[in-house]
Formats: C-alpha cells, structure tokens, sequence
C-alpha cells in the first residue's frame, strides 16, 4: 500500500469534485448523491458541509468571489445561500442539464458534463458536454456520452482530456492557446481492465492521474498514454482527484459507497472516504470561472 491517509469521512454515496483552493488553503469535495458540499481544511482536519441542495456534480472558482456549481439542474453562481444566481437553469435546446463533472477552462469558460442515471430517471440517455461563457453563450462541445467525466488540460495548454467510464475511454482534444477552441477529440486511453477511468487531473509534468470505479486504484499515465504508476486503494469505487496542499504535492482523492452491498460494505469501511496520497510530483493551480 502507498503512503495513503484518510482525511475524511462523510461515508458519501459519490464522493466527487475535489477542488483545491489555494488562497484559503482549503479543499472543496461534494456527494453528489446527497446533495452535499464540503469544505476540508488539512491544516485542522476539520471537514464541514457549506452547501446542501440541489445535487451538485462538479463546480470551479470564480475570478470574482464564491463558485460556480454544476448542478443537477443547471449553472449556479453560488457564494452563499443568501448570495447565488443562476447563469443557466433548466433545460438547454430541451435537454436537461444534469451535470456530472466540471472543470474551468483557460479562458474563463466552464466546462460541464451531463449524466443521465436510468436508476435515476427510469431511462437511457446519452450525456453531453457543454461549454458556458461568462457572457451567458453556451456550446456544446461533445456528444453521445455515456457519463460525460474525468476533465484536465496539459501544463501547456495544447490538450484538453476528457473521459467517459461507460465506453472504457479518455479522449485528447487539441486546445488553441489563441482562439481557445477545442478541436475534435482522438481516442488517447482505451481501458480493457478491472473498473473504468472516472474523474481524473494532470500534473505540472504532463502526466494524467486517472481514478478508477471499481478498480480500487489511481493510475499515472505517461502524455503518450503509457501507465506509469498505480496507487492502489482500500475501496473499490475510486471516482476523482486533485492536487493540494501548500507545495501542491498533496493528492486528494474523493470515492464513493453507492451501489455497494451490505456484504461489500462492511469489507470496506472506509468506501466514500477521502483520502490524501503524499506525493513527490507537483499539481498545477485550476483555472477560475470568469477570469
């Protein structure tokens, strides 16, 4: 076992999210399945809950003040429950914005991605990823997905990475520096083993930590796609990650206890915890909403 420590334990149904704020030195992480938003100060070990609401799947830093939440019906400028407004609610061309992850891109953009659970919604439906201006335009990026996951750009912004768990996938999108467009997406990882590739971040080298549901394990990938590293874990359901901590070398990473017998659940304990993997490889800082 590597150099693994629990930080956490909300016993989440998806643990999702995690979002290093490097002003207040804090770590945000939601549970996409109750609803729930958290706020994980290390230097205490104190971990509150600051939202509870709409389910929110994924959600950035804002340039001016608070974060924008990818909820489970639509975009929300959220700084408190007294001070929020939404910048898209609802529906988007008829479809549901149902949003599973979330990433602010270079420009100040959001990007977001929808997920349709039939055990959900009694049906199947494909995701999408969406793209949101600050100036309210909306573009959608991809199509056909069946849970629209796992985002990061390279150090040098040429790439976007985007994954989706239910075809076994991550892509690489060409990112333009000068116009901001994100080209057409080529297949980078095709996964062929135990669980599939979730939430994922890239590192200050260029290289891609990927989680795998139902693989019990976080796995380096070298900017060719070649596996480098694999941390394993004490829980099945490894669902995203990012890098913190005062120096960035602190890998914080979200699971989740949904869809887990009783049997399963009492073998592992601590599934839905977060978890804090002490690297010797340096993170990268998000980008902001609006900036």
């Amino acid at each position: 076992m590597y150099n693994i420590s629990k930080v956490a334990d909300e016993q989440a149904n998806v643990g999702e999210g995690p979002l290093w704020d490097d002003e207040s030195q804090v770590l945000y992480w939601a549970d996409i399945r109750s609803g729930r938003l958290f706020e994980f100060n290390p230097s205490t070990g104190e971990n509150k809950t600051i939202y509870s609401g709409i389910y929110v799947g994924g959600f950035s830093k804002n340039s001016f003040g608070g974060l924008t939440l990818g909820t489970w019906n639509g975009v929300l400028l959220w700084e408190s429950d007294r001070k929020k407004r939404w910048i898209h609610q609802g529906t988007f061309k008829g479809e549901k914005l149902q949003f599973n992850d979330c990433i602010a891109a270079p420009d100040g953009s959001f990007l977001a991605g929808t997920f349709y659970p039939s055990n959900v919604l009694g049906y199947e439906k494909t995701g999408k990823l969406y793209r949101f201006f600050p100036n309210g335009d909306v573009e959608i990026i991809s199509e056909n997905h069946g849970c629209s996951n796992g985002m990061g750009f390279s150090p040098d912004l040429n790439y976007f990475y985007h994954s989706d768990p239910s075809k076994g996938k991550i892509v690489r999108h060409s990112y333009n520096t000068e116009t901001n467009e994100i080209g057409q997406a080529e297949e980078w990882y095709e996964h062929n083993d135990e669980g599939g590739p979730d939430g994922m971040t890239v590192d200050s080298e260029g290289f891609l930590w990927s989680c795998r549901w139902s693989g019990s394990c976080v796995a380096r990938f070298d900017p060719n796609g070649k596996l480098d590293t694999v941390i394993e874990l004490p829980v099945p359901n490894v669902t995203s990650c990012t890098f913190g901590g005062s120096d960035l070398k602190t890998l914080f990473i979200t699971t989740a206890r949904m869809g887990m017998t009783e049997e399963e659940l009492n073998n592992n304990p601590l599934a839905g915890s977060v978890f804090a993997y002490n690297a010797s490889i340096k993170g990268k800082p998000d980008f902001k909403f609006g900036s």
